[in-house]
């Protein structure tokens, strides 16, 4: 790729990966809103007697999001292999908007029964459809248009937009705590974080619809099915390795992403409080993925991927007792932001070590699959199976050995992966979608 003399990105570089960023960023505000919310969506579409059978079918209802994430991932992922990273990630736009905007839309149990939470069902579908597809295009997409040197870092921003989302979640919340009374948030305002997610389609597009490709089109399969194919008979051990990677990363978020849950029904701190939680929570994450990614360029990817995983595994169940001994909101905040910090710069070089490991023909299809297998697994059951087990031993601090041990589960899988040295003409200079569009035609 062409270097400026101070080896910085050219400015049309920097413009492609922000895109790719903003992108991202709204696509995940738009499908973890969704935990931030769980108590207010438990309320509105499954009324129970038992408060603790209404919140865990909501989070039931958070989980079926993840069911069709492997779909998503196999046919977007392998759409994005065979077409081009960017018309992925424009789809993935649009379809993320119409499931928020369905939330934001609905009917309560109250007005129309059980249909409600059937029509809530499908548009979780839609966003889990969208949330497969999004990952690995947009994090092929960093990874391409990086210069040799910065790859984990530049792969990072995948895992920071994340976090990014996360924050435009948690602030939304925390205005509405400030804005409106608890019961106006139980009324309507519970509806305000989703229609806003309704921007997405328009920003989103906005900000993707000129992107380079940088997709090499010499490269890239005949077909969907080949690239399918290819994966699935070539790659598959790769794929079980990585499932096992992301199994403790994505527990371990989620883990952050249930806090404000946590917070209100279990700690009994008030909104505000757990919306303070989340969004610093979500900073810590956003600014230390980037630490870590830096640090992988530096020091190597599996380094970074692995001791920062090892620690914050040491310090789960000791520091969740400081929380629940010293009764104090203050210090939940200043715990979990703290954790977050050491998990985000584990998770952020270990994001990037997947795809540097499959071939550029199917590295959107690689990352796909096995990013969304092992989220749907670990990730869509974690808020059933962290509620279950407090309810089960009413032990507030039950549920941090399930983290513990997928943790260290996860850290070995990353130490058996071997990193192959991805050849320094990857990535090619981004080319014109229009000309990468004659190519596949």
């Amino acid at each position: 790729m062409n270097r400026m003399p101070n080896d910085r990105p050219p400015p049309s570089q920097t413009m492609r990966v922000g895109a790719a960023i903003l992108g991202n960023a709204l696509e995940f505000y738009d499908f973890t809103v969704y935990a931030a919310f769980a108590t207010w969506l438990a309320k509105a579409f499954f009324p129970a007697a038992n408060p603790s059978t209404s919140l865990l079918l909501a989070v039931a209802t958070f989980g079926v999001g993840f069911v069709v994430r492997p779909l998503g991932g196999i046919l977007i992922g392998a759409y994005a292999d065979r077409f081009g990273r960017r018309p992925a990630m424009t789809l993935t736009i649009w379809l993320m908007a119409l499931g928020s905007g369905m939330i934001g839309l609905l009917p309560t149990y109250e007005q129309i029964g059980v249909l409600a939470p059937i029509l809530l069902v499908f548009a979780r579908l839609l966003q889990g459809f969208s949330a497969g597809g999004e990952m690995g295009p947009a994090t092929t997409y960093l990874l391409e248009s990086a210069p040799p040197h910065r790859k984990a870092f530049f792969g990072s921003w995948q895992l920071a937009s994340q976090n990014m989302g996360s924050v435009i979640s948690a602030l939304v919340g925390l205005l509405l705590a400030l804005l409106i009374t608890p019961g106006a948030t139980d009324s309507w305002g519970w509806r305000v974080p989703f229609l806003l997610g309704i921007l997405i389609a328009p920003v989103g597009y906005y900000i993707r619809r000129n992107l380079d490709e940088t997709m090499d089109a010499e490269e890239a399969h005949g077909s969907i099915g080949g690239v399918l194919s290819d994966v699935l008979a070539n790659h598959w051990q790769k794929i079980l390795l990585c499932i096992l990677l992301i199994s403790g990363a994505t527990i371990t978020q989620y883990f952050f992403l249930y806090t404000a849950t946590y917070a209100i029904n279990t700690l009994h701190y008030d909104q505000s409080w757990s919306m303070a939680a989340s969004l610093a929570i979500a900073v810590s994450g956003m600014v230390f993925s980037l630490v870590g990614g830096a640090l992988a360029d530096k020091y190597g990817v599996k380094v970074i991927a692995v001791v920062p995983r090892l620690i914050v595994t040491l310090l789960l169940y000791p520091a969740l007792h400081l929380v629940i001994s010293s009764g104090s909101p203050l210090v939940l905040l200043i715990v979990a932001a703290s954790l977050m910090a050491i998990h985000a710069m584990s998770s952020g070089a270990g994001i990037i070590l997947i795809p540097m490991i499959f071939p550029s023909a199917v590295r959107t299809s690689g990352l796909s699959i096995a990013y969304a297998l092992g989220v749907t697994i670990f990730g869509g059951t974690a808020q059933i199976v962290f509620t279950w087990i407090i309810a089960a031993t009413g032990d507030k601090l039950s549920w941090v050995w399930y983290v513990i041990i997928m943790s260290v589960l996860s850290a070995l899988a990353t130490l058996a992966i071997r990193v192959p040295e991805m050849r320094r003409s990857e990535p090619q200079e981004a080319k014109p979608a229009a000309a990468l569009a004659g190519a596949s035609s």
